[in-house]
C-alpha cells in the first residue's frame, strides 16, 4: 500500500488540475479496479468527551479559548458508549469512532475507561476507532491490546500551512503519533479539511504527505469546513462542491486502496452532489445526526440515499484485509 507512483507534488497537482469530468472518470476507473463500487463503509462518530480543549485549532468549536455554543461534558461512562455502539450497529454502521477533546492521552483513570470502552465495542463486532490526540508508543500498544482497530489523527492541511491553523502543536508531532500508531500495528485514519482559506498547493501538500506514507493510510477523511460562529474561521465562505469533488477524485487516484471518506460538510451537499463523490471514489461516510459537535445526516436519510443509488454498507474489518493483501503482493 506504499508504492504510490505519485511521489512528487507536481504529479499530484497534474491529477488535481485534470478537467473535472475527465478526472471523475479516471477516479471511477481506479475505484472500480480496487473496490466494489456498490459498497460504502459506514461509520458512526460519538464525542465521548466534549469541549474544554486547550488546543487552538482555528476550525474547532471545542477549543476552550473560543466562545461557541458547544457545552463542555466530562468523559462518558462505558455503559453510555456501549449503548451508542448498539444503536450505531442497528443503524448499519460497521465502525464506531470515539472522539475526545484532549490534546494528548494521559496515563490516568480516564484512559483506563477508554480502554474499557474499546474492549466493549470490539466485543460487539464493530471496528473501533479512537481520536484522542497525541499518543506515545506505549499508549498506542495498550489501545491495540484492548482491541482498537483504527486510530484517527488528521493532518488537517499541509505542513507549510499548519502553523496558520494550529499553533499549540506541530505538524511533526502529528506525524510522530501516526508512526506510534503504526508501530502498534493499528490501521491509520488520517486526512484533512478543505475550505479553511488554504491554497491548492496546501491541498496537494497534504495529499503528498499522506500518499508517501508506507503503508498509505487505510482511511482518508476529506472534510469540508463547517464554519462555526465564535471560531477564527467563522467567516469562511462555503466550499464549492466542485472543490470537494476534485479533492475526492484526486485522493482516490493517488491512494487507490484507501477508503476515501466523505466526511464533514455533507449536510450542505445535495444527494446529487454526494452521488458524484461516490462516483469519484468516495467509499466511506459518517452516518448519524452529529459529527462530534457539527450536524450530520441521520442514518435513515443515508439508508434512503443508498437505496436510491444502489449502494450498500460494507461489512466490518474489510480494509485491513485489503491492506495486508497489498503488502504481501508488494
Amino acid at each position: 500500500m506504499g508504492n504510490s507512483p505519485y511521489l512528487n507534488k507536481e504529479d499530484i497537482l497534474k491529477v488535481y488540475n485534470t478537467p473535472l469530468l475527465e478526472l471523475v472518470f479516471r477516479a471511477a476507473e481506479v475505484h472500480r479496479a480496487h473496490h466494489d463500487p456498490t459498497e460504502v463503509q459506514v461509520s458512526s462518530l460519538i464525542s465521548i468527551k466534549t469541549g474544554g480543549c486547550p488546543e487552538d485549532c482555528a476550525y474547532c468549536p471545542q477549543a476552550a479559548r473560543y466562545t461557541t455554543n458547544v457545552e463542555a461534558h466530562k468523559l462518558m461512562s462505558v455503559e453510555e458508549v456501549l449503548s451508542a455502539a448498539d444503536k450505531a450497529k442497528a443503524g448499519g454502521a460497521s465502525r464506531l469512532c470515539m472522539g475526545a477533546a484532549w490534546r494528548e492521552v494521559r496515563d490516568n483513570s480516564d484512559f483506563e475507561r477508554v480502554l474499557e470502552m474499546v474492549k466493549g465495542v470490539n466485543e460487539r463486532g464493530l471496528e473501533v476507532c479512537c481520536t484522542l490526540g497525541m499518543l506515545n508508543e506505549d499508549q498506542a500498544q495498550k489501545l491495540a491490546d484492548a482491541g482498537l482497530y483504527a486510530y484517527n489523527h488528521n493532518l488537517d492541511t499541509s505542513g507549510e500551512n499548519y502553523k496558520n491553523i494550529i499553533t499549540t502543536r506541530t505538524f511533526d508531532e502529528r506525524l510522530t503519533t501516526i508512526k506510534n500508531v503504526r508501530k502498534a500495528k493499528l490501521t491509520v485514519c488520517s486526512g484533512g479539511i478543505i475550505g479553511m482559506g488554504e491554497g491548492v498547493e496546501d491541498r496537494i501538500g497534504m495529499l503528498h504527505t499522506l500518499a508517501n506514507m508506507i503503508p498509505q493510510p487505510e482511511s482518508v477523511p476529506i472534510n469540508a469546513l463547517v464554519a462555526v460562529e465564535g471560531t477564527p474561521l467563522e467567516d469562511q465562505p462555503p466550499l464549492p462542491i466542485w472543490d470537494m469533488l476534485r479533492m475526492i477524485a484526486t485522493t482516490r487516484i493517488v491512494m487507490p486502496l484507501t477508503k476515501v471518506r466523505l466526511s464533514a460538510g455533507r449536510t450542505q451537499m445535495s444527494m446529487e452532489a454526494q452521488a458524484l463523490c461516490f462516483m469519484a471514489g468516495a467509499n466511506s461516510i459518517f452516518a448519524g445526526d452529529k459529527l462530534l459537535t457539527t450536524p450530520n445526516p441521520a442514518f435513515s436519510e443515508d439508508m434512503e440515499m443508498f437505496n436510491i443509488l444502489g449502494l450498500k454498507p460494507s461489512k466490518a474489518f474489510s480494509d485491513k484485509l485489503s491492506a495486508q493483501k497489498e503488502t504481501v503482493n508488494n
